[in-house]
């Protein structure tokens, strides 16, 4: 009686799907963290591509050109990701530090694609752009304002506070109400963008 070896020697489509991960893994896991802030997320849609890539590469079918096809998949995850994103209720400002932290759930670089990105996502950053321009100018001017100092400016809600006399509260309600106007304006832009 031979002994049952534990390992079974890969097969050459194991090899061709081990290579390709290895070759595609830095390139394709820069690209996910370029779009995504959170190293965490972005490593959970890098091993979702290639959960995908392995459940796909086992049919039949044969997939061509393997680097386009992962990071059209990558970038679909991505927007999945955006789009699974519950809005966060606006917290209460008891404290300079609570309302100083609800900054960053606004920020207008991690909606735009990045600017690196290749001309694909240099076209859909400047259609996207094209398109907050003609929505900035739809919102009432307080709106407007609060929307400009904070995400083009870089001011914080304690200076505009300061500087306008008007409560952190106020200041954040308007950001907000302007953010709401501004993803129901540009969602028919990501839309578009997509297909």
């Amino acid at each position: 009686m031979q002994p049952i070896s534990t390992l079974s020697p890969m097969s050459d489509q194991d090899r061709e799907i081990t290579a390709t991960v290895m070759r595609e893994r830095s390139r394709l896991g820069g690209f996910i963290r370029r779009r995504v802030a959170d190293a965490g997320e972005a490593e959970d849609i890098l091993q979702e591509v290639f959960y995908e890539f392995v459940q796909a590469y086992r049919l039949p079918e044969p997939i061509e050109q393997v680097s386009a096809w992962l990071f059209r998949v990558a970038r679909n995850r991505i927007i999945d990701r955006f789009r699974k994103k519950k809005e966060e209720p606006l917290p209460e400002a008891h404290d300079i530090e609570q309302v100083e932290g609800a900054e960053d759930s606004w920020r207008l670089d991690l909606v735009l694609p990045a600017s690196d990105g290749g001309p694909e996502a240099a076209y859909a950053r400047a259609a996207l752009i094209e398109a907050l321009q003609a929505a900035l100018d739809e919102l009432p001017p307080a709106q407007r304002e609060v929307f400009i100092a904070h995400e083009l400016d870089g001011l914080s809600f304690k200076e505009m506070a300061a500087a306008s006399g008007t409560s952190l509260n106020t200041l954040l309600a308007r950001k907000r109400y302007a953010v709401l106007h501004l993803r129901e304006r540009l969602q028919a832009v990501y839309d578009e963008l997509e297909m």
